[in-house]
């Protein structure tokens, strides 16, 4: 510690020592900039050596090689069709064939296209009729497609490394007298001992595909005005550089700063509403779950079946329900008018401030039962003679709490804590589905509302105004807030540190 020492530090409160840590982080992080900056040379000067050891590995093969592997560097599989090793032979080739078609078809095009997106969205002819014929030549989305080119010749290039590389191994095996591998004791070693990569090639594959290309798409149209006004087949988009980050974060191009504004409050609505949906579900759940579980509690079962039952109850079904229920002519407002309790109908989603308390005491129902079914199991599991020892030593049951219970439990469910504030930033279905953003306000851009979250306005931007270059800035934006957040309690979180220690 830099300004307490050991025993100073651990004779803290547990609250006084997360401040503490809290702050030690944001008091090293300069340091740790500077010491990571001062790095960056090391680490370019470290990637061009690889790269360099890299190509000299490539050069060597091919100095050394036979005329069996120097070919295989044009033709893919040359040298395994000599070696008898029919099935790699055939594979490789096969992948060299489809790569050749694919970029004399489609790859070229699309990478010679990446440079301005397309020049000619549409040709409209007359026909023998005198009718206007319309006919489609570049869409600017098909073009950034390029991006999944630039992965298959990466693909390629790997593919054809590896294809050189076996076969000067193969190559250096006959000379040593030893048969290389058949293609069918290729197949015996992906089902025994390189059943790893058998596992772990569809979900790497599916990471690539559906996670991977699509963040880096996201990248690309950001950079880019994908709105409805260049909205493809019919229109082109192009490049606009940083444009859309300045609209963002400062001013557009006519100097307003209204959608700079409309970030900046839904952010910060954004936080506050992960802050407290997660520490309220959080600290309730867990006080629900120590009354359940005291001794002398009759009906147990009962309690812990009812709670569940919300949880089994589809979301969907549940949340549009409590929106029906608490409108300006739903039955909570009819029911306390016939009762004489109010004059005038409460507007429970149609004010700011009402709506945002309305959607974080819905958000505890929904919430509550699952900390409660957590906080069981945790519960169950701290030793009953830590509570024994604390009652013979005079401690209230406050005590015992903030002593014993709440920190075993954030040590073992701080990764849990993490990943529901995470989802609560990025809780779509409790906002859209009580308010869809409601109520919405002339002083927000881009249809947002005072209820909506990063990630509802995200949406809204999508699906209702087709800006999608906006929606991608914010999907950014939104990664490195959690990105942030996430580092800061990885770095403070003791559940993230040695099991030794937990106090």
């Amino acid at each position: 510690m830099s300004k307490l020492s050991e025993l100073e530090y651990l004779g803290l409160p547990p609250a006084k020592r997360k401040l503490h840590d809290i702050g030690q982080f944001f008091a090293r992080l300069p340091g740790n900039l500077l010491h990571f900056l001062k790095k960056i040379p090391l680490g370019i000067w470290r990637c061009l050596c690889a790269v360099g050891r890299f190509f000299a590995g490539i050069g060597h093969i091919f100095a050394d090689g036979d005329w069996k592997t120097r070919v295989s560097f044009l033709v893919m599989g040359f040298g395994q069709f000599f070696r008898r090793q029919i099935g790699r032979g055939i594979i490789f080739l096969g992948m060299e064939g489809l790569f050749i078609w694919f970029m004399s078809m489609f790859g070229f095009g699309y990478l010679a296209g990446m440079k301005d997106l397309g020049t000619q969205a549409t040709v409209k002819t007359l026909n023998d009729y005198g009718l206007e014929v319309v006919t489609y030549k570049d869409n600017s989305l098909k073009i950034l497609h390029g991006v999944l080119t630039i992965f298959i010749v990466i693909g390629f290039l790997w593919t054809w490394y590896i294809n050189i590389k076996q076969n000067y191994t193969a190559q250096k095996l006959i000379e040593k007298g030893v048969r290389p591998k058949s293609f069918r004791n290729d197949i015996k070693s992906l089902a025994d001992e390189q059943y790893y990569k058998t596992l772990l090639a569809v979900p790497l594959l599916g990471i690539t595909i559906f996670t991977i290309i699509p963040i880096f798409f996201m990248i690309l149209i950001a950079f880019t005005n994908y709105d409805y006004s260049h909205l493809p087949p019919d229109k082109l988009f192009g490049w606009v550089g940083l444009d859309n980050f300045q609209t963002m974060l400062a001013t557009d191009a006519s100097g307003s700063d209204k959608f700079a504004y409309t970030f900046r409050e839904i952010l910060i609505w954004t936080l506050i509403w992960a802050l407290i949906a997660t520490f309220s579900n959080y600290f309730l759940g867990m006080f629900v779950a120590i009354c359940i579980n005291r001794k002398g509690i009759r009906f147990k079962k009962v309690f812990r079946t009812i709670l569940v039952m919300t949880i089994a109850v589809p979301q969907f079904v549940s949340l549009l329900l409590v929106s029906k229920m608490f409108a300006d002519d739903g039955i909570v407002n009819s029911v306390l008018m016939n009762w004489g309790w109010i004059t005038e109908k409460i507007k429970f989603w149609t004010t700011q401030d009402m709506a945002r308390i309305m959607v974080l005491v819905v958000n505890l129902w929904v919430g509550i039962p699952y900390l409660m079914l957590i906080a069981t199991g945790v519960l169950m599991n701290i030793p009953a003679d830590l509570y024994e020892s604390a009652k013979i030593d005079g401690a209230s049951g406050f005590r015992q709490f903030t002593k014993i219970t709440l920190p075993y439990m954030l040590f073992v469910t701080g990764p849990y804590l993490l990943t529901s504030f995470t989802a609560n930033i990025n809780n779509f279905n409790v906002i859209y589905l009580l308010t869809a953003g409601a109520p919405k306000t002339m002083a927000y851009e881009g249809g947002a509302g005072g209820t909506d979250l990063l990630i509802t306005w995200l949406y809204t931007l999508t699906v209702t105004n087709n800006d999608y270059k906006i929606a991608a800035v914010i999907g950014i934006l939104v990664f490195i807030v959690v990105a942030v957040i996430s580092l800061i309690v990885y770095n403070v979180s003791p559940a993230m540190k040695n099991e030794e220690d937990f106090q």
